[in-house]
């Protein structure tokens, strides 16, 4: 099996990659950066921007049995909430680029990452929200630009299929965390900004962390090992319209400090400040999930941090020690 990645030097992209050689894929990886805490095992690597002309890509894709098309510009809520036009510009010329150019190279499969900023905000103002199913991201009402440009890919993954014969799969992620990702810069997750706010107090001292708001906004977390489960899956079912991928153990952002502390083994005090905050609530359905691949996310979210807890921790500390 031939498989494309793209967003490969990304978080979920670096660990795909690494799960499809171990399953005795060739793997072609692609981004604009390599890798940035541990080395591709790609069977090779590119550095290629994808928002550049389809015949300079296309190349790229011949012979791919497959591809996964994780690129985008994304962060936390600090990045994307600032960025709505760079998003949007930049990530919908990325995949009409990335789905033109394996369409050409008659790719048998590709799988879109999606959000589940699509949703529309309206149906996430409480903290107790209702989980949400793949068909309530219609009538459409996403969360800001990025929420806007992830939905109209999927009609566009949708499009393809139905007029060009490309077999496309739709995953829409519900946070995502684990070793390997992005930790501080911005661009970093809730569950990773806060591991960097509690390893930061461990190593300096201090006795408190920041958190934006008053910490009752409620999200779901879904460890990485179950999302390149879920990946799988969805690639290889014979489903093509979107699905929910994320686990369904809904957590107000205080209760995940908590947690993170528990990790941790300190007691810290919480200083609420302003600062984006996103929906009030989100929680992912999962019903069709479990209909489709006889499975959903399982790894509950203390043994996630624990084992990602330690990989900040230890980055934090070498940080510290630089900047002496």
């Amino acid at each position: 099996m031939k498989s494309v990645v793209t967003g490969a030097g990304g978080f979920v992209g670096h660990h795909l990659v690494s799960y499809l050689k171990k399953k005795g894929h060739e793997v072609i990886a692609i981004d604009i950066k390599e890798p940035e805490f541990a080395r591709s095992e790609a069977s090779k690597f590119i550095l290629q921007d994808l928002r550049e002309p389809v015949k300079k890509i296309q190349p790229l894709f011949e012979g791919a049995d497959q591809v996964w098309a994780l690129a985008a510009d994304m962060g936390g809520m600090g990045f994307i909430s600032q960025n709505h036009a760079y998003c949007m510009s930049n990530n919908v010329t990325i995949n009409i680029q990335t789905l033109e150019a394996a369409r050409n190279a008659r790719v048998k499969r590709y799988l879109y990452t999606s959000t589940a900023c699509v949703y529309p905000h309206h149906l996430q103002l409480t903290p107790d929200v209702t989980p949400l199913a793949e068909y309530m991201a219609y009538p459409a009402g996403p969360q800001d630009g990025y929420g806007w440009e992830k939905l109209y890919t999927e009609k566009l993954c949708q499009y393809y299929r139905l007029e060009y014969g490309l077999e496309t799969r739709i995953v829409r992620f519900h946070t995502m965390y684990g070793p390997l990702g992005t930790w501080t810069g911005g661009k970093e997750k809730s569950p990773a900004a806060l591991c960097r706010k509690v390893a930061e107090a461990v190593l300096t001292g201090g006795n408190s962390i920041e958190i934006w708001g008053d910490g009752e906004q409620t999200r779901t977390f879904c460890y990485v090992d179950d999302t390149l489960k879920g990946l799988d899956g969805i690639m290889n079912s014979d489903y093509s319209d979107p699905i929910n991928l994320g686990r369904d153990e809904m957590v107000t952002i205080n209760e995940l400090a908590d947690v993170i502390m528990k990790v941790a083994g300190v007691k810290l005090k919480k200083t609420y400040v302003e600062g984006p905050q996103g929906v009030r609530g989100r929680n992912s359905d999962n019903t069709l999930c479990r209909e489709i691949l006889a499975w959903s996310p399982e790894i509950d979210l203390e043994t996630g941090l624990r084992l990602t807890y330690p990989w900040i921790l230890k980055e934090v500390r070498q940080a510290l020690e630089i900047k002496k």
